[in-house]
C-alpha cells in the first residue's frame, strides 16, 4: 500500500469504510446468513466468531464475491461492491489448499498480480517490483524458490499474505488463519496482522480461540447465522453474548473446542 493511501486511511478512515447492510446468503434451501449488518474501516482487525456452521466462512466468501448474496449490500469506500474486487484478497483455510501443486513461493505470490496483468499478460518491471516488495515485507526472499509443499504452516500463511500484498489488496479476508499453527508461528502471525492493520489495511478473519481474540483483534462480530453482537472485541465477546451464541448447556462441547491449545499464543 502506498504512503499516500496509508495517510488517507489514518486521517480519513470514514472514507475507507466497509459497510455490510442486511446481508443474506442461502445455499439452495438452507439459510447460511441472515440480516448481517456492520461497518468497519481500514486500520482495524475484525474477528468473526461463532460456533461451527454459524456462517463465518460464508461471510468472508460473500464479501470476497465468491458466493452470491440473496439480499443485502456491500459498500467499500462509498461504492457498492457488486462482484469480486481486486481490493479484496481472500485467503482460504490451509486444509482447502492443494499444497502438492508444483509452484514455488515466488510463483504463488506472482499470482497476486494477475488482476493487473491478466492470466496470460506479460509481467512488467512494476509487477516484478510489487512481488519483490511483498516477498521482502513478509521475510520470504530466501524462500522464494522453494516449493510451497516444503513450507511450514506459518510460512504457508505468510506466502498467501504476500500474494495479497502483491495484489495491492486493501481488505484481507482470512479463513481460520491461526488453525494448526504452533505457538511461535501463531505469535508471528499475530504480530504480522497487527503490522498490516497499522499500515492501513483492513483485516477480517474467522477465529476459534475465544481466549486470544481480544488480544489479536480490535473488533469482533459474533455470529450464529444472524449477528449476536458487534463492537470492540472484549465487549462483543462478553460472557452473556457468548452464552447467546454458543448456548449455556447443549453447546458446551462446541464452545470448548474454540479454545484449542494449538491456536493459543
Amino acid at each position: 500500500m502506498s504512503e499516500e493511501h496509508h495517510d488517507c486511511c489514518a486521517h480519513h478512515s470514514q472514507h475507507h469504510e466497509l459497510v455490510i447492510d442486511s446481508l443474506r446468503v442461502t445455499y439452495r434451501n438452507t439459510l447460511a446468513l441472515d440480516a448481517v449488518s456492520f461497518a468497519t474501516s481500514c486500520g482495524n482487525r475484525v474477528a468473526l466468531v461463532g460456533p461451527n456452521g454459524a456462517g463465518k466462512s460464508t461471510l468472508l466468501k460473500a464479501i470476497a464475491g465468491l458466493v452470491p448474496r440473496s439480499a443485502g449490500s456491500i459498500r467499500w469506500r462509498g461504492t457498492a461492491v457488486k462482484r469480486w474486487s481486486s481490493e479484496f484478497a481472500y485467503l482460504p483455510q490451509r486444509e482447502e489448499v492443494d499444497w502438492s501443486f508444483p509452484i514455488t513461493v515466488r510463483g504463488l505470490v506472482e499470482m497476486g498480480r494477475y488482476p493487473q496483468t491478466g492470466l496470460w499478460g506479460r509481467f512488467s518491471k512494476k509487477d516484478a517490483e510489487a512481488v519483490d516488495k511483498a516477498l521482502a515485507s513478509l521475510d520470504l526472499l530466501e524462500l522464494q524458490h522453494r516449493q510451497i509443499r516444503e513450507l511450514s504452516g506459518g510460512q504457508q500463511q505468510r506466502t498467501f499474505l504476500a500474494r495479497a500484498l502483491a495484489q495491492e489488496a486493501h481488505v484481507l479476508l482470512l479463513d481460520e488463519p491461526f488453525t494448526g499453527l504452533d505457538r511461535n508461528a501463531s505469535r508471528q502471525l499475530g504480530s504480522l496482522l497487527e503490522k498490516l492493520a497499522h499500515e492501513g489495511r483492513l483485516v477480517i478473519a474467522s477465529h476459534h480461540d475465544l481466549a486470544t481474540a481480544p488480544r489479536l483483534f480490535d473488533e469482533a462480530l459474533l455470529l450464529q447465522t444472524r449477528p449476536i453482537a458487534f463492537g470492540p472485541a472484549a465487549e462483543a465477546l462478553s460472557e452473556a453474548n457468548l452464552d447467546r451464541a454458543f448456548g449455556q448447556t447443549s453447546d458446551q462441547d462446541d464452545r470448548a473446542s474454540t479454545v484449542a491449545p494449538t491456536a493459543s499464543l
